[in-house]
């Protein structure tokens, strides 16, 4: 028999294609657990790790964290270690907000930009220490950190594999927390960060979140992992914890307007086109920069925009009308001038309503305000119907939860 070595060397292809998308992801610490949850199968990659849009449903998944305690693996956001006498000075050079305002055991929400103005990313800022920091964001920026801590005593590293995170969110999640041992936890106000211990090691928590809801971010070192989900899952049976995926953390995330760096804006490091890029102001983010304080990148080049007036963007909430969501509609003024995109778009089932946030393009947003119209096409009987929506610009968030800062929480 003649061997076909054109179709042996094909067929080894295949097989070597499928086991690369097979194994194409990391799994984080926790992904033994949430393999064994998932009913849907249904996986993205999240910074390279596998991570799941839903695990039973989506619907209520985001229930969950709306009523009871939801927990969602955070582990694949990105972590860096900063630390070194000159670690505040830093931090300072590198954000938009006033580092040496924030105090050992707090975090802030931040965002850094290039010398240009144009936001990097977005992300939290924890101070573990007077000269120690973890700073967690969506994209990965180690060659721009360790350029810019030339000059800096101080020393840079990613540590996301070497730290597992959980965040652990809805109205009962101090109440499981408290019945897993964390003594005090209620005391906590958000922004705060404590340390308990745990096992042979610690649990660092911030009360911090994604949701607009009650809730909580633990860290710990990975070894660790496994056993705090146990514990968390065995002290939580009673009161409803269940795990979630992207898909529902997403629902809650929007109506809280909360963005997304890539999705409600292009990062400047991911931006293709020279227009696609955004400055502070043009994305919500104007009360971060903080000019009482040293200099910071970017900063001449925000001055002189807002002087200038050149901003080009704003980003806006908007309620329209009807209960189609609107994701990724084109913004039109009086029904015939493209006035922006939607980025976000949900029929909020808490707020009741069809809510978005949308980039617009100025003097849309800012000077002019009515007569906004939202494109959306919706498949009705295996046909698209193009429905025209009228707008109006609202305040984010779209939802507000008197739960989220209430210090000490109720007992849900």
């Amino acid at each position: 028999m003649k061997l076909d070595l054109s179709m042996t060397n094909v067929l080894a292809t295949r097989r070597a294609a499928q086991s690369h998308i097979e194994h194409l992801r990391l799994e984080s610490p926790f992904h033994p657990r949430l393999a064994a949850l998932s009913q849907q199968n249904d996986w993205y990659s999240w910074a390279g790790y596998k991570a799941p849009h839903s695990l039973w449903d989506e619907e209520m998944e985001y229930f969950a964290i709306r009523s009871q305690t939801a927990v969602f693996d955070i582990s694949p956001m990105v972590k860096y270690r900063i630390e070194g006498p000159d670690a505040e000075a830093f931090c300072n050079r590198l954000t938009l907000r006033n580092v040496a305002k924030l105090k050992p055991g707090k975090v802030h929400y931040t965002a850094w930009c290039d010398d240009e103005g144009h936001v990097l990313d977005d992300g939290t800022l924890f101070r573990l220490s007077a000269t120690r920091f973890r700073l967690c964001c969506q994209e990965r920026h180690l060659p721009w950190l360790l350029d810019s801590v030339i000059g800096f005593d101080v020393t840079v590293r990613e540590e996301t594999e070497e730290i597992a995170g959980l965040a652990v969110q809805g109205p009962t999640s101090c109440a499981v927390l408290k019945d897993a041992g964390l003594a005090g936890i209620e005391m906590m106000k958000p922004f705060d960060i404590r340390v308990f211990p745990f096992g042979a090691g610690e649990v660092t928590v911030s009360r911090t979140g994604f949701t607009g809801d009650l809730g909580y971010e633990l860290f710990v070192e990975a070894e660790l992992a496994l056993a705090l989900w146990d514990h968390l899952f065995e002290a939580g049976q009673l009161r409803g914890i269940r795990a979630i995926g992207y898909t529902a953390l997403n629902r809650a995330r929007i109506e809280t307007g909360f963005i997304v760096a890539n999705a409600d804006f292009i990062a400047a490091e991911h931006a293709v086109r020279a227009d696609r890029v955004r400055m502070p102001d043009e994305i919500g983010l104007d009360w971060m920069v903080d000019f009482d304080k040293p200099h910071f990148n970017g900063r001449r080049a925000i001055e002189r925009a807002r002087r200038e007036g050149t901003l080009k963007h704003v980003l806006v909430g908007l309620e329209i009308e009807g209960n189609v969501p609107a994701e990724h509609a084109i913004v039109y003024h009086r029904k015939t001038k493209e006035a922006g995109i939607v980025t976000a778009g949900i029929w909020s089932p808490t707020g009741k309503r069809n809510i978005a946030i949308a980039s617009l393009e100025r003097p849309f947003g800012t000077k002019i305000v009515d007569d906004l119209w939202v494109e959306i096409y919706a498949m009705r009987e295996l046909r698209y119907q193009k429905l025209m929506k009228r707008a109006k610009i609202v305040e984010r968030p779209f939802v507000k939860l008197a739960r989220r800062t209430a210090t000490p929480p109720g007992d849900f």
